[in-house]
C-alpha cells in the first residue's frame, strides 16, 4: 500500500498543458497509492502540448461542474502555456482553484500553473516559484518569487519547469502525506 492510500487528488486542467507536468506527477500520484482524478471544463479530453505541437490526449475523470472540492485532498495545477492562461479566465476554474486554498488543502503548481493561482487573489505574502516568465505577474500579485526547484508555503507547493519533476513530484507528496497528519483527530 502507498503512502497516499485514501487519498484523493484533483488535477485541473485545460488543453494545452505541457506534456510531462502533467504526466509525470500523475504517475507519482498512482505509484504513492493515490486517487487521481483529471478535472477540466472540456467534456471527454483534454490534449497535451510538448514544446511546439499538440500530443496526447487523456481522457477528462470529472467535468469541472460536476466537481465537489470536498471529494478531494488535495489539487495539482500543471503547467504549459495555454492551459493556465485559459484556465485563468474561466471563473469556474478560479473558484475551483481558491476553494482548495481558503480551506487550505495541498495545492501545487509547475511552471505557468501559478498564473490560474494569481486570479484567486490569495498568493500575497507567500513564498512560490515558477517559470521565470511569470515572475513579474507573481510579484504584482504580492508574492515573494524565489529561482529554485520547488518552494512550499504552509501547503502551497510550487517549481520551476520539467527540469524539478523529480524534487517537485516528491514534495507534492509528502506535503499530501503532512497533511494527513496535520487534519487526524488526536485522541
Amino acid at each position: 500500500m502507498g503512502t497516499l492510500s485514501g487519498k484523493k487528488v484533483a488535477i485541473l486542467t485545460e488543453n494545452g498543458f505541457e506534456e510531462v507536468e502533467l504526466t509525470s506527477p500523475l504517475k507519482a500520484l498512482q505509484e504513492a497509492g493515490a486517487s487521481v482524478d483529471i478535472i477540466s471544463p472540456q467534456k471527454y479530453s483534454v490534449k497535451a502540448w510538448k514544446h511546439d505541437h499538440w500530443t496526447i490526449e487523456i481522457p477528462v475523470d470529472v467535468q469541472l461542474e460536476d466537481a465537489n472540492v470536498d471529494d478531494y485532498d488535495a489539487l495539482f495545477i500543471p503547467g504549459g502555456v495555454l492551459n493556465p492562461d485559459r484556465m485563468r479566465i474561466n471563473p469556474d476554474c478560479v473558484d475551483f482553484a481558491q476553494q482548495f486554498l481558503e480551506e487550505s488543502k495541498p495545492v501545487a503548481a509547475i511552471c505557468h500553473g501559478p498564473q490560474l493561482l494569481i486570479e484567486t487573489g490569495l498568493l500575497r505574502g507567500k513564498n512560490l516559484t515558477s517559470f521565470p516568465s511569470i515572475r513579474s505577474d507573481l510579484e504584482n500579485a504580492g508574492a515573494h518569487w524565489m529561482d529554485v526547484e520547488v518552494v512550499t508555503d504552509n501547503g502551497l507547493t510550487t517549481s520551476r519547469s520539467p527540469q524539478d519533476l523529480k524534487a517537485f513530484n516528491k514534495r507534492l507528496i509528502e506535503e499530501i502525506e503532512e497533511s494527513n497528519i496535520m487534519h487526524s483527530p488526536i485522541f
